[in-house]
């Protein structure tokens, strides 16, 4: 990745990479070492890359901080590759040509830098679980821009409106309220070697502890299990699908009692978790409630077994050890 002919070529003023050429080197990076991936993961790591690399560009404080961000990029690796003294002095190499690329260059030339960077991402709104748990990105993929914390290193806290006459004299001063909750930076980040950057974007997203969410909303819940895959069977779902086997199988099931007999499928663990969830659902996505009820009738029994022998296709019988397995088996295998 730091290879000297490489970083030469990187370096060459030239026209930003196209989204494709960008995969294509990416791709190739990725599976310089021993690891492959299958394309479906490949997918996955490019979007994450592309997207947190969005955030750490949208949220720097000020233009010139992407120079920062690279170098927590760099300060990164390097903490990789201590035992590897000839690659370090590549990265370090790199960062001495970052520095006299870029160190000189105005507030308005990183402006354009980063506003050309934003241009190529802006159509870009893939969902994060990371950033979706951190609150920082929106269920429609766009980020969320703080209002409270430093201001850019050089820059006052907003609140207050100085005026000038002609002669560059302030004449008058007017406060203002900013519904903020800023602070000043308490000092610049280091453009040096070695030095503190003072900024954390562009330092490792998950070395910070999370704790884990037990009161989410329900969309929220709605995004992060599409990311969870729960391996472990569930007792309880087993026996709801058994129950279901039996129902559709036409075998015998006492009347439970009550004036309308029937069945209940229950998809959360715990009656409280159903609970909790109804009430956290936002009104938009609130369905009117259709009850199955299962009553033991003759007749419609009858015309469904007349349905489902239409249906029926003759195989091999299937070794299990109740009609619930049947079931999951066929939902597998299809």
């Amino acid at each position: 990745m730091f290879n000297r002919k490489f970083m030469e070529e990187l370096f060459k003023p030239q026209e930003l990479y196209s989204k494709k050429a960008l995969r294509t080197v990416y791709n190739r990076l990725a599976h310089a070492s021993i690891m492959r991936l299958n394309q479906a993961s490949m997918d996955k790591l490019y979007d994450l890359m592309t997207m947190a690399f969005k955030y750490q560009v949208l949220l720097c404080p000020r233009p010139k901080d992407v120079l920062l961000v690279t170098f927590n990029h760099l300060d990164a690796i390097k903490g990789f590759i201590q035992d590897s003294p000839t690659i370090l002095n590549q990265v370090d190499e790199t960062f001495r040509q970052l520095t006299d690329t870029y160190g000189a260059l105005s507030a308005g030339e990183f402006q354009l830098i980063r506003q050309t960077l934003l241009i190529f991402f802006q159509d870009l709104h893939i969902r994060v679980s990371i950033f979706l748990k951190d609150r920082v990105q929106n269920s429609n993929g766009r980020f969320v821009l703080p209002v409270s914390g430093p201001v850019p290193w050089g820059t006052e806290v907003p609140g207050l409106i100085r005026m000038f006459n002609n002669k560059g004299e302030e004449v008058k001063k007017t406060e203002f309220k900013h519904g903020g909750n800023y602070v000043s930076a308490p000092k610049e980040g280091s453009f040096e070697l070695y030095g503190d950057r003072v900024l954390k974007l562009g330092t490792n997203m998950y070395s910070v502890n999370r704790t884990v969410e037990t009161h989410m909303s329900a969309a929220s819940k709605n995004l992060t299990s599409q990311t969870q895959e729960n391996i472990t069977p569930n007792p309880l779902a087993k026996e709801e699908l058994n129950f279901l086997a039996r129902l559709m199988g036409g075998m015998e099931i006492k009347k439970p009692s009550g004036p309308e007999p029937g069945f209940r499928l229950n998809l959360f663990t715990t009656d409280e978790e159903e609970e909790h969830a109804a009430q956290s659902r936002p009104e938009e996505l609130t369905y009117d409630i259709i009850n199955i009820q299962a009553i033991q009738d003759q007749q419609q029994k009858e015309e469904l077994a007349r349905i489902m022998g239409e249906f029926e296709i003759k195989e091999q019988p299937r070794q299990s050890s109740s009609k619930g397995d049947d079931l999951l088996a066929m939902m597998d295998e299809l």
